[in-house]
């Protein structure tokens, strides 16, 4: 389990938002961490949580994306994909090395820097409550719903 998260932390969102843990107390959430716009496995793991949107927002919750592309790329891939949730912009990668998701992966035979499918939850105080790691996309967000939902 992560240790040392700050009780508040800021980012850049999409519809011209700051996110905060702060902007968030009193409601669960959901803080993916998903390697990259417009890709296969993100897209369906971004469309598995707006299917179920309103069911984490019955729950309580609200659910955040996080990735290293711009602003600008995450308003395209929430128009293009009818995302209900807003999607937050490192580009510095101050978030996914707080959360330590940044890891060396193989594409294509080469070793990059890039982001492990993670996913955090945080109770409605912002106590960090459950984790997972190199996530599989099938059937995660409805994993995840469960989860808050036994919150209740």
């Amino acid at each position: 389990m992560l240790k040392n998260i700050p009780l508040d932390f800021s980012a850049p969102a999409t519809s011209g938002l700051t996110f905060s843990l702060a902007a968030v107390h009193g409601r669960h959430l959901v803080l993916y961490f998903y390697p990259k716009d417009n890709t296969p496995g993100c897209t369906t793991q971004a469309q598995q949580f707006r299917d179920l949107y309103a069911e984490f927002l019955a729950a309580n919750c609200v659910v955040i994306g996080v990735s290293r592309d711009s602003l600008k790329s995450h308003e395209n891939f929430k128009t293009k994909f009818t995302l209900p949730f807003e999607l937050v912009a490192d580009t510095d990668e101050a978030l996914c090395l707080l959360f330590g998701v940044i890891k060396q992966k193989m594409m294509y035979g080469k070793q990059v820097r890039g982001i492990e499918r993670s996913t955090f939850v945080f109770d409605t105080t912002g106590v960090l409550r459950q984790e997972w790691r190199g996530v599989k996309v099938a059937e995660h967000a409805t994993q995840v719903l469960s989860f808050i939902q036994s919150l209740n």
